[in-house]
């Protein structure tokens, strides 16, 4: 049975990987420190600690593909469609050029990519919120589509 201490820490750890939303990297120093003090006094807070690196690790590689994918996509559409005379004129640039006919199929797949990524932050938040109150209630948590990194 975890301690209300135990329970407490390992939640913190959870919530520890919302501070990506304000500092850089946040998501992964903050929960790597928490971890690493404790993960010697109690196995929960290791299980936990675990679960969440491997989470944030998981997270940054599936985001890392899909910028990977939609970028340069989005960038080699825009400079073929878009010829450089034209930007001269912008009254043309504008009529001409930021229509509906000349989207294309890769044009297409960079917006989904960076869709799924607008939805990739969006469950990751709430993950790390589910994740923080079944720990809170000394449950052990398991993120779903985690990479275990660390075991």
């Amino acid at each position: 049975m975890e301690t209300t201490n135990e329970k407490n820490l390992a939640t913190f750890i959870h919530l520890s990987a919302l501070s990506q939303y304000f500092i850089p990297f946040g998501g992964f120093i903050f929960p790597i420190l928490i971890w690493t003090s404790k993960k010697d006094q109690s196995e929960f807070i290791d299980y936990n600690g675990k679960q969440v690196i491997n989470f944030q690790l998981s997270y940054f590689l599936y985001t890392l593909i899909l910028a990977l994918i939609a970028i340069p996509i989005f960038i080699a559409t825009v400079l073929n469609t878009v010829p450089f005379e034209t930007l001269i004129d912008e009254y043309n640039f504008r009529n001409h050029h930021f229509n509906i006919e000349n989207s294309s199929g890769i044009l297409i797949v960079a917006i989904v990519a960076i869709v799924l990524l607008a939805a990739l932050k969006v469950t990751e938040f709430l993950l790390i919120i589910h994740a923080s109150i079944k720990t809170s209630n000394g449950e052990r948590y398991q993120y779903p589509l985690t990479i275990p990194f660390l075991k």
